[in-house]
């Protein structure tokens, strides 16, 4: 593909799946508003967050596998349309629980393009893929990292419908883009609506979507009133869906192959821990910053640009020494460069002066930049071609399963307030998570340079 053609394709590819990561945070910002204008308590209006996340868990393998069957680029341009969808509705909603569907849309199309995305990235980017990948997490990571600043820019020039409307300048330019310059899908045989749903395994989907929501459920609920017989239900599910998915001979997730390729296997649960790692930082400093060492609002979101920021250089520079040299030397590198950060943190972090707090986030930031890129290429190199779409989309589901993870330790580490204690306390944990993460990383993968 020529360089042009490349950039051009990229973008079509990266200003969509940027959607996900966009809308979910940008939201934080916009909750005030939406719980004072439809008189709501804040855990009703908090569902807004934790529908997108656990639609978002469950939506991105069944999309993928969709996307699979039907073509990469039907279900990339149909992802955009759903999220437009989204972004018309919600503003217009006369209720919340119209809204609250409209979020589900938001989602659930926004869920439905990261998959299609990396498997067309595989498909047509066949030299330096890992750089592609990192464009995909240079803009991801971009928009996290932005999106509470983004929101709240937004909300104070229109107030919350404007971060729904947000999103059409990144729709139109992704839909034209795509359109015009992602290559048709291969011919298939029989691709009707009717053929479609006759071949996916929807036993098996439903065993995954309700086994994962009662599990999140369950795990969402440690920080209130604990829903035990929602985490029985969803541990009993899974298994029920294992078992089914083994005797299935044509299933929704090849729970044989994961079996037989362990390294894959490994690869989805290194990024559980990656994320875990992560968003307990992402959700936790702002926290600590304001109520444990009392900076402003402002300082604090200056400070996470320490780490966000590196996040964000390194990306790109890992994409090409993955490219060079392949994952498993990068993986363990930056689950070291973690473990370090977190050892620093707790160690100096408490009364260390403001430079030297940016050094620490900074060594947080590069190592979870280097991982993320680097396990999204180990996931690619495990992963068949036929399955890519459902293998992008549960890796996906690894970040969310993290995310939703790191909520469950915060609500148990600063359950008695957030004091220096608790954050040495968080140190430690995350230290724990760290050691786990390289000893994870040493488990040999299949190092592919390309």
């Amino acid at each position: 593909m020529a360089v042009s053609k490349r950039t051009i394709f990229l973008t079509a590819i990266a200003s969509g799946t940027m959607l996900n990561p966009l809308n979910s945070s940008m939201i934080s910002l916009a909750l005030h508003s939406i719980q004072k204008d439809f008189h709501l308590s804040f855990s009703t209006v908090s569902w807004l967050i934790s529908s997108f996340y656990l639609a978002s868990a469950v939506a991105q393998p069944v999309t993928g596998k969709i996307g699979d069957l039907i073509g990469r680029k039907k279900m990339f341009l149909a992802g955009l349309v759903l999220v437009a969808v989204s972004a018309i509705g919600a503003p217009l909603a006369p209720a919340f629980s119209v809204l609250l569907v409209m979020r589900l849309f938001q989602s659930i199309g926004s869920s439905a393009i990261y998959p299609s995305g990396v498997a067309l990235i595989r498909n047509h980017i066949h030299e330096n893929q890992a750089q592609a990948l990192a464009v995909l997490s240079i803009f991801a990571s971009a928009m996290t990292a932005l999106g509470p600043t983004v929101g709240g820019l937004l909300i104070g020039i229109g107030d919350w419908p404007s971060i729904f409307v947000v999103n059409f300048p990144f729709i139109i330019i992704s839909f034209l883009l795509g359109w015009f310059m992602i290559p048709k899908d291969p011919a298939k045989k029989d691709t009707s609506f009717k053929t479609v749903v006759q071949q996916l395994d929807w036993t098996g989907i439903f065993l995954f979507a309700a086994g994962l929501v009662m599990l999140l459920y369950f795990l969402l609920s440690l920080e209130t009133a604990v829903h035990l017989r929602a985490g029985i239900l969803g541990f009993l599910l899974l298994i029920a869906f294992v078992w089914f998915e083994w005797h299935k001979e044509a299933p929704f997730i090849d729970v044989r192959f994961l079996k037989q390729h362990r390294s894959l296997t490994i690869v989805y649960v290194q990024f559980i821990v990656l994320n875990l790692f992560n968003y307990c930082l992402f959700f936790g400093l702002p926290s600590f910053f304001q109520d444990g060492l009392h900076f402003s609002v402002h300082t604090s979101g200056l400070m996470m640009l320490f780490m966000s920021g590196a996040s964000i250089i390194v990306s790109l520079a890992s994409g090409k020494w993955v490219d060079r040299v392949g994952t498993a030397k990068p993986i363990r590198i930056g689950a070291a460069a973690m473990t370090a950060g977190a050892l620093l943190m707790a160690l100096f972090f408490l009364n260390a002066p403001i430079w030297l707090m940016g050094l620490i986030l900074f060594l947080l930031g590069i190592g979870y930049g280097i991982g993320n890129v680097a396990l999204q290429v180990a996931m690619l190199d495990e992963t068949p071609e036929n399955m890519v779409g459902t293998s992008s989309g549960l890796f996906q589901t690894c970040r969310y399963l993290g995310s939703i993870l790191s909520s469950v330790v915060l609500g148990i580490v600063f359950a008695d307030g957030i004091t220096s204690g608790r954050f040495i306390f968080l140190g430690a944990v995350l230290i724990a998570t760290g050691v786990i993460s390289v000893l994870i990383s040493l488990k040999p993968v299949r190092s592919r340079a390309f």
